[in-house]
């Protein structure tokens, strides 16, 4: 006879670090389904560019804005600085289809993606490495593809 708790046995284990890296994506899909993400405290030195995003936030960018600070993240964490430089100076957002007023707030979530990823290989004594947290961006946008709403007009 079976036991409702048998496919717990028979389970592999997951290694403590996947395991981490799938609660942080989770954390991350959680502050992000809210706009602008919650920050710790605003330096004015250095994000005062980002007050108007929080003195009156604008409306929530579109997934589009999402998906390039991930790109954007990807880099910088790769310490991929040309190909970074490059998509900023001739302003490759606008060819990806967004618009000069989402420049702003696609600079705020790639500093906070990378902050927040920063921070978590800072707290854990650098045990999570770079590599580690791009894995956590692949399974935070996976993790957001799931969750977007269906396009308008379109009856489920």
């Amino acid at each position: 006879m079976s036991s409702r708790w048998d496919h717990l046995f028979e389970a592999k284990p997951v290694p403590l670090i996947d395991h981490l890296l799938e609660e942080v994506s989770k954390l991350l899909a959680k502050d992000l389904s809210r706009w602008p993400p919650p920050v710790q405290e605003i330096d004015l030195d250095m994000g005062g560019t980002f007050a108007p995003l929080f003195l009156e936030p604008p409306p929530r960018p579109s997934q589009a804005v999402y998906d390039e600070a991930l790109r954007l993240s990807r880099w910088e964490l790769a310490r991929e600085f040309d190909a970074y430089d490059d998509y900023m100076r001739n302003k490759r957002y606008l060819e990806r289809g967004l618009a000069p007023t989402d420049r702003l707030p696609l600079l705020f979530l790639t500093r906070w993606l990378v902050e927040q990823l920063l921070g978590l290989g800072e707290a854990t004594e650098g045990r999570v490495k770079r590599p580690h947290m791009s894995q956590v961006l692949d399974k935070l946008e996976a993790r957001m593809r799931l969750v977007q709403p269906p396009p308008s007009g379109l009856i489920l």
